[in-house]
């Protein structure tokens, strides 16, 4: 069964980019779908509309909805690690690559989990 609830992450103009970033750092992850402005606009016919996408099974929706909607802090991904080894993976895959801010790494109660502050783009990395 396919989950009910589908994220939507919006975005000026970097829906694309930020998704294929996110495909290169978590595995089992591809792109869906793919839609474009049409000549109704608001933006240039052929312009990234949504990039649907899947990271580790995990439905997304990347929207391109215009300068008034950035891409920010206020969404995170709580990623639950078994080992040192991927909390160190995904330490170097988004936040050393995408020049993000502080991140702590936080001891869970079963496991380590990889947590804080905001990557390239502004949104969080948790």
């Amino acid at each position: 069964m396919s989950a009910k609830i589908t994220p939507n992450l919006w975005f000026d103009t970097e829906a694309e980019e930020a998704a294929h970033f996110y495909l290169s750092v978590f595995k089992n992850s591809r792109i869906v779908n793919v839609t474009h402005y049409t000549e109704a606009g608001p933006r240039a016919a052929g312009t990234v509309l949504t990039v649907e996408f899947e990271l580790d099974g995990q439905r997304f929706v990347g929207i391109n909805g215009g300068p008034q909607f950035t891409f920010d802090e206020a969404v995170s991904f709580q990623i639950s690690c078994e080992s040192q080894d991927e909390v160190d993976y995904y330490w170097q895959a988004v936040v050393r690559r995408r020049g993000g801010g502080a991140v702590r790494l936080a001891q869970g109660p079963v496991r380590p989990v990889l947590a804080g502050g905001a990557d390239r783009d502004g949104g969080g990395v948790r």
